[in-house]
């Protein structure tokens, strides 16, 4: 069983160095997972903590009975307008191009499939700052 000390790991991401606009928009993901788990500890009665068996263990805990980070997106545990997806994840000529979010950002992919690509790197960015 591995626990989770919630302030050390924001402090963690805090210090995660983020160059480009998708790189700070993941950390911006995982500091809302960080929030969310928070949250989670609150209700569990251990706060500031949050205690998992395995690396799967912890992603069902974040999912929050979600199946995947896919459903996470699309079932609105994140950022739900296509504006705001955007605005967190893109350069500002991406923004331009894709009119603020209002177009899809590429053929293949609407802005939720591209929040919840985001929000599975911000999964892995929290696992390795915790070693899982």
């Amino acid at each position: 069983m591995k626990n989770i000390n919630l302030s050390e790991l924001s402090a963690r991401i805090e210090n995660v160095k983020s160059r480009s606009a998708w790189e700070k928009g993941v950390k911006s993901y995982a500091e809302e997972l960080i929030y969310k788990m928070e949250e989670i500890a609150n209700y569990n009665g251990t706060p500031g903590v949050v205690s998992a068996e395995s690396k799967a263990d912890f992603e069902q805990i974040l999912l929050n009975g979600a199946d995947s980070w896919s459903a996470y997106s699309y079932g609105g545990s994140s950022l739900i307008w296509n504006e705001d997806i955007a605005k967190t994840l893109c350069t500002p000529s991406e923004l331009k191009r894709t009119k603020n979010g209002q177009n899809d950002p590429n053929s293949r992919e609407t802005w939720c499939d591209v929040q919840a690509r985001a929000l599975s790197q911000a999964f892995s960015l929290i696992c390795e700052q915790i070693n899982f």
